[in-house]
């Protein structure tokens, strides 16, 4: 080792999502959160994507702890994937560990895992660093903050945060303890920077709570609300307004049904008796008298949203004036989806209320806009500063903030996943890297797969021929005319074109069998060239091709 503390990112530096950061001193490792993030329309068939843990798996008996600031998907849908390489102790809040708990459920990784319930005032001692929380708000429950106190100085992780004062859940963020945090010294802030662009303070949760009333009381059918199912202030303000204008509640989309249900049980949601009901009592009631709350605001295809956009959800319907409320902002890379789902809803005759940010009222960021990522640099006061959780233009924008609250723009690290800061005698530089990157869940299937989705790229492009070949086994030789299967590849000439391709095979075929070449690898090879060459000049597009020579 060069230094004595390092920090580094293995997910969450330029990017929104699969977050995860790490400490690394001399003999130990401690890391912050382990998320994934949503593939976009280019990784075909690929359902997550969660950081790279290569540089961990090698150093494995250094990796003492995994730390959980909050339970959204992007801190912590990479854990299950994890813990199979490496099981070591998670310590979350008792929000954030009940939906870990549903994950390693499923997973059928809950028995053996090591689950440790902190919150705010907790310490933990990990070697030589001492390690404390503060509580910080944001959309979702029992979120905090981080403090190393490490040989090299301090080092804060903020988690993601907003300063709401007053906010729906009544969790306040603990402005008092920072402020102390701050004024015993930080070297190093590692804060997120998601609303690093926009101007002001985030408006508190409040405001949807009241907006929500008003439109309940205004809707003459059904009300659908959409919204993240971890966003539970969102929810209780929706179970308030149901109250209020009499509404039964019905859950659809499986994530919010146990998500709700965990908080329920933990005491972080409170639902009148007999107000819930299932789907399939939906049509029990009369139109005015029902509420349903759905996934699917950030536009997934087989989320409960969509599947009701398109008429395709068993249990439940969206009528002419029934009223969608979307509330959530669409996740950059999300908005065609939801625009998708919006034209669907406006064609059933609904009545629609969506937006980004604030516009519709319906919905307010978990995240910190300008003021609130000032007023964070401001209580902590860090010698060293290194913006995390976003694109590479927000963390520039929170990097020019740093510097209009009087960080020295020379200490701040604007850095890529993988990129390490090392402190020594509390002088912090960047001067090297380790393996970071992405790792693939397709299905059962997690690894690199970059070959596959090269040729599922290549597939969906330019389509695929079989060539399907009969042949003897003790000869060598042709049994019949191949059968030229096509998918994926059009072409108006193809009935010219398969005949011209058999000709091409027989002779390959002879070619080889001349020249006592009777390798079944050498026979594909040479049709696989043979084939695509001829292809590529008639049509120029290059399909996969792929020949299968069956043994007789």
């Amino acid at each position: 080792m060069n230094s004595n503390v390092s920090v580094f990112a293995l997910g969450g530096l330029n990017e929104i999502g699969k977050n995860m950061y790490a400490i690394e001193s001399e003999n130990d490792i401690v890391l912050v959160d382990c998320g994934n993030k949503f593939p976009d329309e280019s990784l075909l068939g690929i359902d997550l994507i969660i950081p790279d843990i290569s540089y961990l798996v090698e150093k494995q008996d250094k990796v003492r702890a995994l730390l959980v600031t909050h339970g959204h998907e992007d801190h912590i849908g990479g854990i299950p994937y994890f813990l199979k390489q490496l099981n070591i102790p998670v310590y979350a809040t008792r929000f954030t560990l009940g939906i870990i708990e549903l994950k390693l459920k499923e997973h059928r990784l809950l028995r053996e895992s090591e689950l440790y319930e902190i919150h705010s005032d907790s310490k933990l001692q990990i070697g030589e660093m001492e390690i404390s929380f503060f509580q910080v708000n944001h959309s979702i429950p029992d979120c905090l903050g981080i403090v190393f106190d490490t040989p090299e100085g301090t080092i804060v992780h903020t988690g993601d945060f907003k300063f709401d004062l007053n906010p729906a859940n009544g969790e306040r963020p603990d402005i008092n303890k920072m402020a102390e945090i701050g004024s015993r010294g930080v070297l190093l802030l590692l804060s997120e920077s998601t609303n690093a662009e926009r101007k002001g303070f985030t408006p508190s949760e409040q405001m949807i709570g009241e907006n929500l009333e008003n439109m309940f009381l205004k809707a003459k059918r059904k009300i659908i609300v959409s919204t993240f199912a971890s966003n539970i202030s969102r929810v209780q303000q929706v179970i308030d307004a149901s109250d209020k204008s009499n509404r039964k509640l019905a859950l659809l989309g499986r994530s919010m049904v146990n998500v709700v249900r965990v908080a329920m049980e933990r005491g972080y949601l409170t639902v009148p008796k007999g107000m819930l009901i299932e789907p399939k009592e939906i049509n029990e009631f009369p139109p005015e008298r029902v509420t349903i709350v759905c996934t699917g605001s950030q536009g997934e295809p087989m989320a409960a949203l969509s599947r009701l956009s398109t008429g395709n959800y068993r249990d439940a319907e969206i009528l002419p004036e029934d009223m969608v409320i979307l509330a959530a902002g669409p996740i950059p890379g999300n908005e065609k989806n939801v625009t998708t789902i919006v034209d669907n809803l406006y064609q059933l005759g609904a009545h629609v209320l969506y937006g980004s940010g604030s516009s519709s009222g319906m919905h307010v960021s978990g995240h910190g806009y300008q003021e609130d990522l000032k007023l964070m640099l401001t209580l902590m006061k860090p010698t060293y500063f290194i913006p995390i959780h976003g694109e590479y233009r927000m963390l520039h924008h929170h990097r020019m903030l740093a510097e209009s609250v009087g960080i020295d723009p020379e200490n701040t690290f604007i850095l890529k996943n993988g990129d390490v800061v090392d402190v020594e005698h509390s002088v912090a530089r960047s001067t090297r890297t380790v393996t970071a990157g992405s790792t693939y869940v397709d299905g059962v299937d997690v690894g690199n797969m970059e070959f596959v989705l090269r040729d599922r790229k290549h597939i969906a492009e330019d389509g695929m021929l079989m060539i399907i070949l009969p042949m003897s086994k003790p000869e060598g030789k042709m049994l019949a005319e191949p059968e030229i299967i096509s998918r994926g590849f059009v072409d108006r000439n193809f009935p010219q074109l398969r005949k011209e391709m058999n000709r091409i095979i027989r002779e390959t075929i002879h070619e080889l069998h001349e020249a006592n070449r009777f390798s079944w690898n050498a026979k594909k090879k040479q049709i696989k060239k043979y084939v695509r060459k001829y292809i590529k000049e008639r049509t120029k597009k290059e399909p996969m091709i792929v020949p299968i020579l069956i043994e007789i």
